[in-house]
């Protein structure tokens, strides 16, 4: 513990604050910090087993296309390509829902349908199991939108 003398008679006892534990705990904790730094740095060696390059193919169908239900201006009804009349329209979905595991089908309505055709195959979708219709916006480029393969 560190006094000052100074000037008064020295009856006046000033405290001054004694670093030296703390230098000692500092430079331990450098010792420390310097032995274990080295083992910090291990480097493991991981031996993998080469792979062979296989040619990837351009591009796989998806082995369920999204159903899309189509009404040209003329009022037929196209699901994926395939014509339909407005009576085989939920029969033929509760089939093709009964394969899927969505219950999911875009429309897709000419500007020219009328509103009450278009809602009543919507109606009609809906009985035949399409918990959700959704609208479809942008035209679709992959095998919902092409017409089947002939064979």
């Amino acid at each position: 513990m560190g006094m000052q003398v100074g000037r008064g008679g020295g009856k006046h006892v000033a405290p001054a604050m004694n670093v030296t534990p703390l230098v000692d705990i500092v430079l331990v904790l450098l010792i420390i910090f310097i032995v274990i730094t080295p083992q910090l740095t291990r480097k493991f060696w991981i031996h993998t087993p080469k792979q062979e390059k296989k040619d990837v193919e351009e591009q796989q169908q998806d082995p369920n296309p999204p159903l899309v239900l189509r009404i040209a201006a003329d009022r037929s009804l196209m699901v994926n390509s395939t014509a339909l009349t407005l009576a085989e329209l939920a029969p033929r979905l509760r089939r093709m829902f009964a394969a899927r595991d969505d219950h999911i089908i875009f429309f897709d309505a000419a500007d020219a349908v009328d509103f009450g055709f278009a809602v009543e195959v919507m109606d009609q979708a809906r009985a035949g199991g399409a918990v959700t219709i959704a609208p479809l916006i942008k035209k679709l480029n992959d095998a919902a939108a092409a017409p089947p393969p002939a064979g």
